[in-house]
This record gives C-alpha cells, structure tokens and sequence, in this order.
C-alpha cells in the first residue's frame, strides 16, 4: 500500500496537489458535499491512470530507454528492425537468425515482461537458438528501449499483431513453423494474438511463461484489498483477460511456471491450462524456479524442444494462404542494421 501511494504521489504529484487545491475552492464557496464529490472524482481519475504506473515499467533500470544491449555481445547475428505498427508507430525488433538453413528452422516471437526492455532477455534468447537451434524475433512493445509511443493494453495487443504480419511476410523463414512465446506481462500478449481468429492458423507452438489470468485477480493477490472482489472491471484500465481468450486458443499450447514464483502463483498457470481451448496442450512446473529465472532451471531448454517435436504441422500451412500474406503492404518495415 505504501509503495502504491509513493509511486503515484512521486509521478502525479502535480495533478494530486491540483485536485486537493480545488476540493477546497469548492469546500469554500459551494460547501462540503460538492467539495467531496469533485474531490472523488478526482482521486478516482488519478487512481484510474495510475494503473499503468503500477503496471509498465520501461525506465526500470533508468538507461532503458536509451542502451538496448545488442545480440552482437552474444555473438549472434541479427538485423535490427524498425516497422511501422498498424497505429504508425515505429517499433523496434531484432530478427537472430540461424546461420545455416535458417528458412527451414521454426521461428520463435519472443514477447518480454514488463520491465526494462528485450535486451536484457537475451542471455535466455541465446540459449533458445543454441539449444533449440531456432530463429528469434525479439519484439519490444511501443513505449519500451527504442520503440515510439506509450504502452497501454491495446497498444500492446496491436504491437505483437505488428510483428507476426511483419514475419508472415518474410520469404526467408519456414512461415508454416511460428512459435509465440511470452513471460509474465508478454504471455498475456501472446494468449491474445493466438485466440484471434484472424492469426489462430498461422501460429505453429504457443509457449506461455509464468503468465497470470488476469490483472483484476494479480490485484486482488497483491493488494489484498477484499474490496476488489466487488469492483466492476470497466473500473480496471489494463485487464488482460488470459483466463477468458485463452479458451478460444487452438494452438498446441506450453504452459511453464516455475515452483517458487513469488509473484504469479503457479495455480494461475494451471488454471490457464485447464482454460486452455488446444486439444495439444501441456503444462510443465519447474521445481525451483522463480518468476524472472525459470528460464535458468536445469531441463529447461530440453522441456520446451521436446514439446515442440511433438507439434503437429498446421494444416494447409503452405499454399495459397501464406501467399496472400505476401501481398498485404500494411506492415512496413526499415532493417537499420546488420551483423
């Protein structure tokens, strides 16, 4: 509770000091019920946008937004990317491409959490194209390192639509094998662009990682406030409905958490496979595993390449369908650099 407060009295104390200063206008001339409702009102507003302060953290640590390490430091080769996403935005990606038969290797679109940016994944990403000997598409949402905009839930959502459009376009890669991957804040990202109906078979593999059902029950877990069983959800800015669109999911789904996650209960995960709408589905808990270093648990690696031998191919993947993908200019994309 004291943190919440700190947080939102540090980033909104000017619009804070601006409402209690006209509850008291008010409370002067038009007496004390008027004074408390614009004083409500107010406080609700604040506490509304808010939400995001308590959710996105791209200036953590504070050089985010200006040093993305790069995938040359683990001596992988890469493009760096800049598209433009369906809202105009610019947003930035790093394409880790095989070295040899990269166009027959599975590619991976690796959706980050909610701190800091993609570079800072990218020891895990190292080990997903040495041990998996697959592509990586590192995605960082608008608002993160050096993409433009401000992150918001749809935001979001329109970014990861961004960068499969931008992958079903590339005629270097094996579009018939895509796997989605998201941790934390980044599986709720991943669950929403398999569940829909435009993308549900054009994704190959959905691997979702110490993810939630949603942020109205993370609340209610983190805040402990028995108010929020009853507070409506249109009042929640950034839902993240996992545990509803997760339902309509027919992607052969993974579903991994780590035993000691302190922050996302591995009940969760077990609900969203439960939820899970795929007829090939699984769900692994890594014994010791945290919520920002499963990925450093030892059978790891090995979990997740055993799940994926036993993906079946999407039917009718290679065809017509994917050429008509070639055709759509609605994603244009700028490589600014290569190694």
């Amino acid at each position: 509770m004291y943190h919440i407060l700190r947080v939102i009295l540090y980033r909104l104390w000017v619009v804070s000091t601006l409402t209690l200063f006209s509850s008291v206008i008010v409370f002067w001339f038009y007496g004390f019920l008027t004074a408390f409702a614009v004083f409500f009102c107010g406080i609700s507003g604040i506490l509304y946008h808010a939400q995001d302060l308590l959710l996105y953290y791209p200036n953590d640590p504070p050089d985010s937004r200006v040093f993305v390490l790069q995938p040359s430091n683990y001596k992988l080769p890469y493009e760096s990317i800049k598209i433009n996403n369906k809202d105009g935005l610019k947003i930035h990606m790093f394409l880790i491409k095989q070295a040899n038969n990269s166009n027959h290797k599975p590619t991976m679109i690796f959706f980050h959490g909610n701190a800091g940016n993609m570079g800072q994944r990218l020891s895990n990403v190292s080990g997903f194209y040495h041990k998996l000997s697959i592509n990586i598409l590192m995605v960082e949402y608008r608002g993160y390192g050096l993409s433009e905009g401000s992150p918001s839930e749809c935001g979001l959502y329109v970014d990861a639509q961004s960068a499969l459009d931008y992958l079903l376009q590339r005629t270097d890669i094996d579009r018939s094998k895509i796997i989605v991957f998201g941790r934390s804040l980044g599986g709720a990202v991943a669950i929403d662009l398999a569940s829909r109906l435009e993308y549900r078979n054009k994704i190959w593999a959905l691997v979702v990682e110490n993810t939630f059902t949603s942020i109205p029950d993370m609340a209610q877990i983190i805040l402990k406030w028995k108010c929020l069983l009853w507070l409506p959800y249109f009042c929640h800015k950034n839902k993240y409905m996992s545990s509803k669109k997760i339902g309509t999911v027919l992607t052969p789904t993974l579903v991994v958490c780590g035993s000691n996650d302190a922050l996302v209960p591995p009940a969760m995960a077990k609900e969203l496979y439960v939820r899970c709408g795929a007829i090939c589905k699984k769900i692994v808990v890594m014994p010791g595993g945290g919520h920002d270093d499963t990925w450093t648990c030892r059978d790891y690696y090995s979990t997740i390449q055993q799940f994926l031998v036993n993906v079946p191919p999407i039917p009718d993947a290679i065809g017509p369908f994917f050429d008509d993908d070639l055709k759509n200019p609605s994603v244009r994309h700028t490589i600014v650099h290569e190694v």
